[in-house]
């Protein structure tokens, strides 16, 4: 069974809530601004990311309200990582892309320094690639990183993923030409290892 936009838009137009042992992954709220803005406007944070940092407080609030337009439409695949024990937006984890010709996404993470170290990273992706495999019916999950960003690639790699290599200067970002890794794993392998 193959990705379908017009199944993908309805779920995510209501984009569900799912949960692991330590966190809630939910809809990005605008009143997640403030501990969104906590990390969004950390350089260390958006160092290895497309984007800059923050520059203000108003503007986390202007883009989650955006962000509503794009939930409420379906095209966006991206969740706020919530830690449960006090409620407070750590993150986000979701899907920066579906390939709907191909059967597959891709996936992407941020999460506050405050939080790093602790296997948070990788509990969210593991519950977002069981979404795509098992409620999407994807074949492929891939995730992409500058090389530089060993961190990230452990999170992929504890995640069950297998590096298939670098490819060279192949993403124009904040002014250079940066080697961007790729690792992924299939929906088989997930099933093997993890169900």
């Amino acid at each position: 069974m193959s990705l379908k936009k017009e199944t993908v838009y309805k779920i995510f137009g209501r984009i569900p809530t799912i949960e692991t042992e330590r966190l809630i992954l939910r809809k990005m709220k605008p009143s997640d601004s403030r501990d969104m803005y906590e990390y969004s406007r950390l350089p260390e944070v958006t160092r290895y990311l497309l984007w800059e940092p923050h520059t203000n407080h108003a503007q986390t609030l202007d883009y989650l309200e955006y962000l509503q337009t794009r939930y409420r439409v379906g095209d966006f695949y991206d969740w706020a990582v919530v830690e449960k024990s006090r409620g407070k937006m750590i993150g986000t984890c979701g899907f920066t892309s579906l390939d709907f010709a191909n059967n597959a996404a891709e996936v992407g993470y941020v999460l506050n320094p405050a939080f790093w170290g602790k296997g948070l990273a990788p509990e969210a992706l593991m519950r977002v690639m069981r979404f795509g495999f098992m409620e999407l019916n994807v074949h492929r999950i891939e995730a992409k990183y500058m090389v530089e960003n060993s961190r990230s690639r452990r999170v992929m790699e504890k995640c069950g993923m297998t590096f298939e290599g670098v490819r060279r200067s192949s993403m124009y970002v904040k002014g250079s030409y940066r080697d961007i890794g790729v690792c992924s794993i299939l929906s088989d392998e997930y099933i093997r290892k993890y169900l």
